[in-house]
């Protein structure tokens, strides 16, 4: 009687292994690297997350600063030109992408 108890635990274990040695890989083939530059821009800005800059937060914000698809700094509402636009212009001019542009953003 104890086997079939014994058996189950063993049939869940093995497949949890199995599981998570198949979720180790897909995170190792599908992953998807982001340029490092967004990361400090969204450190740059005052992270209110509050959508006035009409993207849904502050990383979608430094996202498109980054890519190029927001040319003014001044859409995000609750930011300051002393405190967070001069040093994401500077930023973004001292930092060029991979591709060797630099898209730097205007007041």
């Amino acid at each position: 009687m104890y086997w079939y108890i014994l058996y189950g635990v063993l049939v869940l274990a093995g497949l949890g292994f199995l599981l998570g040695v198949f979720v180790t890989w897909a995170a190792k083939v599908f992953r998807v690297e982001e340029d490092p530059r967004i990361a400090e821009v969204e450190k740059l800005l005052p992270n209110a997350n509050c959508g006035a800059c009409g993207f849904p937060g502050c990383h979608a914000m430094a996202e498109a600063l980054v890519k190029g698809e927001v040319t003014k700094v001044s859409s995000c509402k609750a930011g300051k030109k002393e405190k967070n636009y001069d040093p994401i212009i500077a930023y973004l001019g001292a930092h060029p992408g991979k591709d060797g542009k630099t898209n730097v953003p205007t007041l």
